[in-house]
């Protein structure tokens, strides 16, 4: 099927799907935010070099700018990997991945100033939604949720928010840029574990010999989220409007959430559950909003 003809909210969904267990595997490995940050993107490089390499075959060599912005925007998703994982630890795994996605505040706001992707009256009516849905999930209207520190765990989550902001608007200009793919989720996850390490040396958080079980994990998290997840959602990304894309990946903190009363036993409040039901509603109001006969006008991004 050519890319034109695939609705692009599919494989932001999935993408989405798969990077809503990264918490929760984050949390069995039960490594150090340093670590973590940098074993999961460090084992997630050969694979995608392997893909890149094919992919530059077959779609020609991206310009050294482009892979400079690429691996730019990767160093800001390092930082908020780095401090993400502190957030899973202070206020649990499934509040952290939502705390984590408040970027959606930052990119909305960035995206009509920088890009005058000025958003529809429907997304400004779903937005609101979506917001209150946060703050309830969050815990923060009532006393509630798992966690040793909450409060440290929302300052966390909010520099998360807003590195991973300036992480997706330049790489998702880089990719706009290009017709590859993993070329440049390989060159941002280079740039990622670089600063991942800079960060766990400096705070004496990255330990390059982690325990057999916690390196299992880590494996599973590289080759799932940051793998699996990011190529599906880069493929998707060029194609949506920043807004959306945004709106689109709150998904991930829901499911998240789901899956951490299930595995880790981590038990949402009925405030918390209203508010997973809120995001819903406001992703589903949103993508209504850009597609209202079901189907996308998309330019054809495959190469001629």
């Amino acid at each position: 099927m050519r890319a034109s003809r695939v609705n692009p909210v599919v494989p932001a969904l999935l993408g989405a799907s798969c990077i809503s267990c990264s918490a929760i595997f984050v949390r069995l490995a039960d490594m150090g935010a340093g670590t973590t940050a940098f074993y999961r993107c460090a084992l997630a490089l050969p694979l995608l070099i392997v893909l890149a390499v094919f992919e530059q075959r077959r779609r020609g060599t991206r310009s050294s700018a482009n892979r400079a912005q690429s691996a730019f925007a990767g160093m800001f998703l390092g930082v908020d990997l780095f401090l993400w994982t502190h957030a899973i630890y202070d206020v649990g795994a499934g509040i952290a991945t939502v705390l984590g996605n408040l970027q959606i505040v930052f990119v909305t706001f960035i995206a009509w100033v920088l890009w005058s992707e000025r958003p529809r009256l429907q997304f400004l009516i779903a937005l609101p939604v979506v917001v209150v849905g946060i703050v309830l999930v969050t815990g923060l209207a009532a006393k509630a949720g798992p966690g040793d520190h909450p409060m440290a765990g929302v300052f966390y989550g909010l520099g998360s928010s807003i590195t991973y902001a300036a992480f997706l608007l330049i790489f998702r200009t880089s990719i706009k840029k290009s017709r590859h793919v993993a070329g440049p989720l390989a060159d941002a996850t280079a740039g990622a574990a670089f600063a991942a390490a800079v960060l766990g040396l400096a705070l004496g958080e990255l330990r390059f010999s982690p325990p057999l079980h916690a390196f299992f994990w880590l494996l599973v998290l590289a080759l799932t989220s940051q793998t699996l997840g990011w190529l599906l959602i880069t493929t998707s990304l060029p194609r949506l409007p920043a807004a959306m894309s945004s709106l689109l990946l709150l998904f991930q903190p829901t499911a998240s959430l789901v899956l951490a009363a299930v595995v880790l036993a981590e038990r949402p409040t009925p405030l918390q559950v209203l508010g997973a039901v809120l995001l819903c509603s406001g992703v589903l109001l949103a993508a209504r909003t850009n597609n209202r006969a079901g189907e996308l006008t998309l330019p054809d991004p495959s190469p001629s």
